[in-house]
Formats: structure tokens, sequence, C-alpha cells
């Protein structure tokens, strides 16, 4: 299921103080807002976050723009680089949609993780990549975090993980269902270590990992707007066949049922988090 080879891609597109190489951004190319059909350059997009102006609509990041977002400048240090999937169930053209995936995303897999610092307190991370395969879940994704949280217990650090996935691996079958309680087994020892646990949902979150560690932390954070749930509005709506509620399973709806703790934009997420983190050491400082 897991093979160990890593040739490392570009992916960081904006602070040329990470590790990584750059991706320069090219100010010609514009995006239409999905919310509000506004045309807005990649340039500008970069420069606010990758939040519309107009609208707030917060469109996809790349799981290296969200790291550089939200750690301190060259703090990110990634392990378990080199982890990739194989295709264990001979699954037809499973390996064609990895390569494109490794093509399209620069990483190996659907997950990075890595140790950084946050407002000067050391965390362990794990950011989700849609670009690759909408970040679904197989044996490696969930391999991954649980590898990043038993790291994160040696070293007696929080964990923040930043969700946005499709849900379970089709291509790897039972083995990828497998992964929510893997994960879920984890966060299970993580909590008896006594350590924090944040969550960041980013739209979307949805099927297996919304059902496992995505649902699990003691601070689950999203963004506006995000979209979080195990079935989608439509299969859903087909399923029971009445009219969902408004807003149904995005960002502001799980608040106002208790399903989240708190909605954050993106400009605000790492001041946030250092006031989280410092808060769990004993005091929020500002």
């Amino acid at each position: 299921m897991i093979k160990n080879t890593f040739t490392r891609k570009k992916f960081f597109a904006i602070n040329p103080n990470m590790d990584h190489s750059q991706t320069p951004i090219k100010p010609n190319l514009s995006s239409t807002c999905p919310s509000c059909s506004a045309r807005v350059s990649e340039e500008t997009l970069a420069e606010n976050y990758r939040v519309c102006a107009k609208c707030k609509h917060h469109f996809t990041m790349s799981a290296g723009q969200r790291i550089e977002l939200i750690v301190d400048s060259g703090s990110f240090q990634e392990f378990n680089g080199g982890l990739a999937s194989i295709n264990i169930l001979d699954f037809p053209g499973y390996e064609e949609k990895l390569e494109k995936a490794e093509q399209k995303s620069g990483l190996r897999e659907a997950i990075i993780t890595g140790y950084a610092s946050i407002g000067g307190y050391d965390i362990v991370l794990a950011v989700m990549e849609s670009d690759f395969m909408m970040a679904s879940m197989g044996s490696v994704v969930g391999e991954k975090v649980s590898r990043a949280i038993e790291r994160a217990i040696e070293r007696r650090c929080p964990v923040i993980i930043c969700t946005s996935s499709g849900g379970a691996r089709m291509q790897e079958g039972m083995i990828a269902l497998m992964q929510m309680a893997k994960t879920s087994a984890a966060v299970n020892k993580l909590n008896e270590a006594g350590l924090l646990y944040i969550a960041i949902l980013t739209n979307p979150t949805t099927g297996g990992v919304s059902a496992s560690f995505a649902s699990l932390a003691d601070i689950i954070i999203a963004e506006p707007g995000a979209l979080v749930g195990f079935a989608g509005p439509r299969v859903i709506k087909q399923t029971i066949g009445q009219q969902l509620p408004e807003k149904f399973q995005r960002s502001e709806f799980l608040l106002e049922h208790g399903m989240i703790d708190i909605i954050v934009e993106r400009s605000q997420i790492r001041e946030k988090l250092t006031c989280l983190l410092s808060l769990h050491k004993g005091g929020c400082r500002g």
C-alpha cells in the first residue's frame, strides 16, 4: 500500500523564505468568483489570502499556500514526505490517476505533514491537498495522519490538521475505509496523553475524513462557507425526499447547531491559532 520514493516538486506559491522552491504567480490569469461572479486576478487573490474582496468567498488554497499562511516563516520541516500509494487492489487506472495527481499537485500524496511553529509555539502540522485526487483518504493519508499524531505525542506538543477532502478513496476499497478507525484511534491516544488537537475544516470536508479525525478535535475551526458533512446535501435530499434547510452543512449552519466551535476568516487564522496555543500554555498574549 505504501512505497517510499519521492521527488520533490514545486508547490509553494508566494513566500521565498520557505524551504521549498517557489512557483511564480502569473498576474495575467484570472478567476471567476463562484459566489458573486466577480472577475479577480490571481495576483490579487494571492495578495488577499485567496479571498474574494467583494463577497469574502474563500477560494481553494494549496497545501503549500496554507502552510505558508499559518506557520512562522521558515519553521516548517516536512517528515514522511516519501510515503506514496501503490495499487494494492489492482484497481483499473489507479496508477495513472496517482501519476496525474502528483503532476497536478506537486505532492506524492494528498496530505503533507511536518514540524512547525506558530507564534513561537511548537506544533505538529498536517495539511490536506485537494489537488491530489480531491484529498481523498487512502492508506497513506491515514498512515501519515497517524504518524503525525504519534510524533506529537513523542514531542509533547499540539497537533493542528487542516482538512479538505472528498472522503475515502474508492480505488482502495475497504483499506481506505479502515483509515477512519485507524486515525480515530490515534486521536484517542493523543487525548489520553492530554495534548491539544485543533482541526481547521476547509471547503469541502466530507465523507470518511469528516466522520473520523476531522470531527474529533478539542477545538474545531471552520472557514466561512465551508461544506462539511458525511454525504453531500444533494445525496441527502434525494435519499430523504425532503427540502433541506438553507445553508445546510455549511460552516454557519454547523456553528448554529453546535457542530463546530468557531468560524475564522483566513486573514485571522494565524492570529487565532497563536492565541489558542497561548491559552493552552496558560494565557493569551494581546
